[in-house]
């Protein structure tokens, strides 16, 4: 029986490795070329950096990975609790970036529902040509203590 259909015979590593026949199911993160323990580390690096500083230069794909792991941190923020201080500093490692992520990140985003973060393409890299993204939040702490100081004068 083999011999007669031979030809027609599916050989099961291409079966296996057939684009048209596998999804992407569950395959949630990007790989960006890194192993995992270092994924990790570079993105709670880059979120301790942006909530540092408040915007921070990366690629573009770095920058679409740091926004679905910054976004939920800031939800978690909205509302100050031991636990979720814990959950925070668990992700973070980093008791300054806590403490700023829940005494005023936390509360300038308390009313919006979503969408933290504004990436901004900014052309390429000079070295390799990879495109380079600027990666901030959507409101900025300083802005808003000059508002609630103006507001605050203007009231008196």
């Amino acid at each position: 029986m083999g011999q007669c259909l031979g030809q027609y015979l599916i050989r099961l590593p291409d079966l296996i490795h057939h684009k048209e026949s596998t999804m992407r199911h569950r395959h949630g993160l990007r790989k960006l070329n890194r192993t995992s323990s270092h994924r990790l580390a570079m993105l709670q690096n880059m979120m301790n950096s942006l909530i540092q500083h408040e915007a921070i230069k990366t690629t573009v794909p770095k920058a679409k990975e740091l926004r679905r792991v910054i976004e939920p941190m800031i939800t978690l923020a909205k509302e100050d609790t031991v636990a979720n201080r814990r959950l925070a500093f668990n992700r973070l490692r980093d008791r300054d970036s806590v403490t700023k992520l829940f005494n005023v990140l936390g509360p300038l985003f308390k009313a919006r529902p979503g969408g933290y973060t504004r990436i901004l393409k900014m052309g390429f890299r000079v070295g390799d040509n990879a495109p380079m993204a600027f990666v901030e939040f959507v409101e900025h702490a300083e802005v808003a203590e000059e508002i609630a100081d103006s507001s605050a004068e203007a009231a008196k």
